[in-house]
């Protein structure tokens, strides 16, 4: 048994030292992550009545709120360098990326355009916290404060290993799904849905998933590549 339950722990540090994780084990990440998604809407429609467009703030509390504490527990068993950094660590570094992420989303979607004001100060806190779930809170419990590590994935746009291609792809679909999503809201065609932040967090939800399968799409094209040439 203790052969075994040291054998195990040689295993998860070696795939997290190395950034390596199997197309199959990546499946079951996103598999996870975005049920909870499910999950956040079915309870606010059916444990609330709202929706992303009668109630924006609520909807997106339940949302992120749900989906952080999945986010932040499978990704923190990623963790680069397991020996050093426990898994509470990783967790308990999560809900400090939770929080700056919320921070940074926020300023930037200031900058760009988004709206000011009381009414719509509640929608921007919760738009920004599960943002920051899709983009920080998994690098933050994987890499940490490593700055070399954040800008290569990010800045320098050269992740290595399957770990960090997870975290990155994900990331930038969301941000560029968020963007695609904004396009509607100055149109005059007058929809509900077109209030920030609706038709941006349906653009960022879907860049996320559409994220996750480009990337699953790409590690199992990888595999079988290298099976070729290995053939």
């Amino acid at each position: 048994m203790n052969e075994a339950k040291k054998k195990k722990t040689e295993t998860s540090v070696v795939v997290s030292r190395n950034g390596s994780m199997s197309a199959l084990g990546a499946f079951f990440v996103y598999l996870i992550t975005v049920l909870s998604l499910g999950v956040g809407f079915w309870v606010a429609r059916n444990k609330f009545s709202v929706d992303l467009v009668s109630d924006p703030s609520l909807t997106l509390f339940l949302l992120w709120s749900i989906e952080f504490p999945v986010v932040a527990v499978v990704y923190s068993f990623l963790r680069k360098a397991p020996e050093k950094c426990s898994w509470s660590k990783a967790v308990g570094r999560s809900i400090l990326g939770l929080i700056s992420g919320a921070l940074m989303n926020a300023l930037g979607a200031i900058a760009l355009g988004a709206p000011i004001g009381m009414q719509y100060l509640p929608k921007t806190i919760h738009w920004s916290f599960l943002m920051s779930v899709f983009t920080f809170v998994p690098a933050t419990a994987v890499f940490g404060a490593s700055w070399t590590d954040w800008h290569r994935a990010f800045a320098s746009m050269k992740p290595t290993g399957n770990i960090e291609y997870m975290i990155v792809i994900p990331a930038y679909g969301a941000i560029v799904g968020g963007w695609f999503g904004a396009w509607p809201m100055p149109l005059d065609w007058e929809r509900p849905w077109q209030e920030w932040p609706i038709c941006v967090c349906y653009g960022a939800i879907g860049g996320y998933i559409v994220g996750q399968m480009l990337c699953l799409s790409l590690m199992f094209l990888f595999r079988k590549h290298k099976n070729l040439k290995v053939a």
